[in-house]
């Protein structure tokens, strides 16, 4: 069974968007498609399972969360 779902996350600014899309995408690899429109990071993300979704989902996140934190350092 494959499983799916997207995310959105709007940020103030485009800049800080395409910032933390630049810092995670590197992991994406075939599970994340994600594209930045106008200052929101778009994300869909794809996997066998539910579990295994929610395991990737859970993880990406994390990273954009982790992203975030250092995007607002700068």
């Amino acid at each position: 069974m494959k499983a799916s779902c997207e995310v959105s996350i709007k940020y103030a600014a485009s800049k800080k968007a395409k910032l933390v899309l630049r810092a995670i995408e590197v992991d994406n690899l075939d599970f994340v498609k994600a594209k930045i429109k106008n200052t929101s990071l778009h994300a869909r993300i794809e996997s066998n399972s539910v579990s295994s979704l929610l395991h990737t989902l859970d993880d990406y996140l994390a990273c954009v969360s982790v992203a975030e934190k250092i995007v607002d350092k700068h």
